[in-house]
């Protein structure tokens, strides 16, 4: 099993929704960052553990554990030219953005704030890519050792 962070900003789609979604599950779609697509497509298996971490808010933070329970398969948001995710150069027949369908398991007891995981940036969550200046992927990868202590911080 791997561990992922997955940033979703959560007037858009944030733990919330994942909670009142049919059976608290939904497809993870729109990613168009080739990085990202590529661990959406070629990494993530049904099984692996990722945080919903809640970017761009007063407070970005991990808000909740949730499991990957299909496999990267193609967006069909972005053959969809009513849908904002819509991608004209990308072709059914060879897809270009991929998709994962997650599960909440469950909300964490409190949103772990980013400030609070920085703090730990020399130490416990050295290497963490959330924490690296000028990261911006909406998708990376965690080490276990990271994903435990993470939950320790709840």
């Amino acid at each position: 099993m791997r561990y992922w962070l997955m940033k979703t900003e959560p007037a858009t789609f944030g733990v919330e929704h994942l909670a009142a979604a049919p059976r608290r599950s939904s497809p993870w779609d729109g990613v168009r960052n080739f990085q990202a697509r590529n661990m959406l497509r070629d990494e993530m298996q049904r099984g692996d553990e990722a945080f919903l971490y809640h970017s761009s808010c007063a407070v970005p933070g991990i808000a909740a554990i949730m499991r990957i329970v299909k496999p990267g398969y193609p967006d069909a948001t972005a053959f969809d030219r009513r849908h904002h995710h819509y991608d004209a150069d990308s072709d059914p027949k060879n897809p270009r953005w991929f998709m994962v369908d997650v599960q909440l398991k469950r909300p964490l007891a409190r949103v772990i704030p980013l400030e609070e995981l920085r703090a730990f940036a020399a130490r416990e969550l050295k290497g963490m890519v959330l924490l690296r200046p000028g990261n911006r992927l909406s998708i990376t990868p965690l080490e276990a050792a990271h994903w435990k202590f993470i939950l320790t911080l709840e």
